[in-house]
């Protein structure tokens, strides 16, 4: 085979997969006679370009084959889209060519929608075309109205408020705000004296928590002290005492021992009270007349007796 041969092969070769790599971009595939082609007329394709994927129920079945505006004069100004669609698949000419968005960030393709009932669809029919509302589009609607209820219930209610707000309403909640303006100025001012006084006795409050923190150091000590003490040898003594007082003041209640005569037998009570009378009388007597206790007497001359009368006249007289 000669140089010449083969290279005109190589070419004719070349040229083919060109032409059927250009076809297959453009949706086109020249080893797959058994294609049928329909057409779609919009108004407006929404970015729908040629080779997008054409499925059926989510199975991709095509491609968009070409894409022109329409030549009919009545019609002008609307897109006609040539989609190829493999010959396995058939529909009725009842089915509705869909165009919807790949998703938030892709392209669109088109979607057959079936439909069964009816003539078969045949190489070169039309089809009847919509476009499904992409996501943003049908938050759009939904949002919409509600977005226009909300709006006219604040001017609503912007209105009300105004309406409530007469001109001395104003001047009053132009006064509170100024009050409040005032208010906050002199908690300012409050503040930085705060601050101030803090500052200066920051030293003081520092000695204070000094000896905060000594005395419970030493409280902390005392009471280990006081945990370290035989306590439980000193509460029994105590205990012990106590009994023993019990002990004493039970006898003296039941009438044992002098204190205990004392506080139960009448007699004696009334005996001492007496005696500390008799004996009271007798040491005034003793002030008031020594010489009938303490004879001394050159001629002889006898002291006159104790009389109580004369004693109690001596003491009145005084």
């Amino acid at each position: 085979m000669s140089k010449e041969l083969k290279t005109g092969i190589v070419a004719v070769v070349i040229i083919a997969l060109f032409v059927w790599g250009y076809n297959f971009l453009k949706g086109q595939d020249l080893f797959n006679p058994g294609t049928r082609y329909f057409y779609v007329e919009f108004d407006n394709i929404s970015g729908l370009n040629e080779a997008s994927m054409v499925s059926i129920n989510g199975l991709k079945v095509g491609r968009i084959s070409e894409i022109n505006f329409n030549k009919n004069p009545e019609r002008r100004g609307n897109l006609v889209v040539k989609l190829s669609v493999d010959n396995r698949f058939s529909f009725s000419k009842n089915s509705i060519a869909k165009i919807y968005s790949a998703g938030l960030m892709g392209g669109q393709n088109l979607a057959i929608i079936p439909n069964y009932d009816g003539e078969e669809a045949k190489s070169g029919d039309f089809l009847r075309g919509e476009i499904e509302q992409d996501l943003i589009g049908s938050l759009s609607d939904k949002l919409t109205p509600r977005l226009e209820h909300t709006i006219d219930g604040v001017d609503s209610l912007v209105t009300g408020f105004n309406q409530i707000l007469d001109y001395k309403s104003r001047r009053s909640l132009n006064r509170s705000i100024l009050n409040l303006e005032k208010t906050v100025t002199d908690v300012r001012r409050t503040l930085s004296s705060v601050n101030s006084m803090l500052n200066n006795s920051k030293g003081n409050l520092e000695e204070t928590i000094k000896n905060t923190k000594k005395i419970t150091e030493d409280f902390s000590k005392v009471s280990g002290d006081l945990a370290k003490a035989n306590l439980g040898g000193t509460v029994k003594k105590l205990e012990t005492t106590l009994t023993n007082v019990n002990v004493i003041l039970a006898d003296m209640k039941s009438g044992k021992g002098t204190l205990g005569k004392l506080m139960t037998d009448k007699a004696m009570y009334t005996n001492l009270t007496n005696a500390s009378k008799e004996l009271e009388e007798l040491l005034r007597e003793m002030k008031l007349n020594p010489k009938r206790f303490v004879h001394f007497s050159l001629f002889g001359k006898k002291a006159k007796g104790y009389n109580k009368e004369n004693s109690n006249k001596n003491v009145s007289n005084k």
